[in-house]
């Protein structure tokens, strides 16, 4: 499943971690990934050693392992070590490896990762174990398997299917009159349906103002989705912009009145949500939350079943929203058993008993077939959001892009950066977009 960016209010970014993880690369050099090897081997008895490493909870940590000692009967002769981490620690460790020469030989990898890593040669490409089928792709649709290509080859294979939503308290938005969103709203709409709510005078337990929304003008998922709305896109090329000045400017001057009129939440709220407990829809200061789908189970969990989960708002009806990897699998370029490694990959991604096994834990499986036979046993807020993905696609998405520039890291942190000056009124809409500008194309130029 997506870890927020992994959305909304913006537990602390993908791309920000990864940023962090650039930064502090250099004072990281001795750091290893925990029980990981820094390079597979010979088992005991002549046999092939792997190394593969993920992110995820305790729950996505026991299905792996047992998917992996399935793997393991099915393979005589090959032994996996694996290791685990939280997101943030997973992706220092990870730079650091992948800069010593020793990733790991099966790797779970971020969608903003896949650049970094096949521009610098620390994954394989996959060019040939695809080809030969060793790593079976035809049950991922080829637009979407595309978000594992760098340079027009393909570096990794998504492990599950992600998207983005609303998660919104039905309580409040009847008392508001407000009827369930539907995949053509408009965000005209949702801009008036924030208002009225912000109109009903509620207040949250601390006693403030309840808001319509969290203010998400400062994630840049949330701009991709309205640019995508406007027929635009983030990134026109690995080196350049896809949209101007004028773009953002729209955008954050969308937000930035409906967060003056109190329609969505004031900027402390919004700089202080770093998880869904702390978000303003969590902490009772707004209705809805921009969010990922694999982390709206949460929500269910700590506001009960009155949270549902709604479309993207949209611009004429068209759709910004796309499906995007939760996250991919990759190989060590540096592997000494690259046939090994890529029998692991195709057996996390379409072997029917690992998918069973596997679940939804890394969001929806990327392989039809699986997601479908797994989908039958999907309850409450699991079952809603698989539902939700499969009315998105009736409704029609638009592809994918591939994966975004190594730049996107460091602008993703400047766009956060720039729009909280306006937040805080340290800054004009006009001000810290051009400023945003600047930054994003010395980025992609360096």
């Amino acid at each position: 499943m997506p870890e927020p960016r992994s959305g909304g209010h913006r537990p602390p970014s993908r791309r920000a971690v990864l940023a962090s993880a650039a930064v502090g690369l250099g004072a990281a050099l001795t750091t290893t990934l925990t029980s990981c090897s820094t390079a597979s081997g010979e088992a005991g008895g002549g046999g092939v050693s792997l190394t593969f490493s993920w992110w995820g909870n305790d729950d996505r940590a026991a299905r792996t392992e047992k998917a992996v000692r399935l793997f393991e009967k099915e393979h005589p002769g090959i032994t996996v070590r694996t290791s685990n981490a939280d997101f943030g620690s997973y992706l220092q460790k990870l730079a650091t490896q992948a800069a010593g020469g020793g990733i790991p030989d099966v790797v779970q990898l971020d969608y903003r990762q896949i650049s970094q890593y096949a521009g610098s040669g620390a994954i394989m490409e996959l060019t040939r174990p695809v080809a030969d089928r060793t790593i079976r792709t035809s049950e991922i649709d080829e637009d979407f398997l595309r978000t594992g290509t760098y340079g027009g080859k393909l570096y990794a294979v998504p492990m599950g299917r992600g998207i983005t939503g609303y998660a919104y308290d039905t309580r409040i938005y009847e008392k508001a009159g407000i009827p369930a969103p539907k995949p053509s709203w408009t965000w005209q709409e949702w801009a008036e349906d924030n208002r009225r709510i912000a109109a009903l005078g509620l207040r949250s337990p601390d006693g403030r103002h309840v808001t319509g929304a969290n203010d998400g003008a400062g994630n840049e998922d949330v701009f991709e989705d309205w640019l995508r709305s406007h027929g635009k896109q983030l990134y026109a090329s690995q080196t350049r912009l896809g949209f101007t000045e004028d773009d953002l400017t729209d955008f954050w001057t969308f937000f930035d009145r409906l967060r003056r009129q109190g329609a969505v939440a004031a900027a402390r709220d919004t700089s202080q949500a770093i998880s869904t407990e702390t978000s303003p829809i969590g902490r009772g200061l707004s209705a809805a939350d921009y969010t990922w789908d694999a982390p709206f189970p949460a929500y269910t969990t700590l506001l009960g079943d009155s949270v549902r989960f709604a479309p993207v708002p949209t611009i004429d009806g068209k759709a910004g929203q796309y499906f995007k990897p939760s996250m991919l699998v990759g190989v060590g370029a540096h592997t000494a058993h690259p046939k090994e490694a890529a029998q692991l990959v195709d057996f996390l991604i379409n072997d029917r008993r690992a998918g069973d096994i596997l679940g939804f834990t890394r969001s929806t499986p990327p392989n039809r077939a699986i997601a479908t036979r797994v989908a039958k046993t999907l309850k409450g807020a699991e079952r809603e959001i698989y539902d939700y993905a499969v009315m998105m696609e009736k409704y029609g998405l638009s592809a994918p892009p591939t994966a975004p520039p190594r730049g996107d890291v460091a602008i993703d942190t400047a766009f956060g950066r720039e729009y909280e000056r306006v937040g805080y009124q340290l800054a004009t809409p006009r001000e810290a977009a051009r400023e945003l500008i600047n930054a994003a194309n010395r980025e992609l130029r360096s």
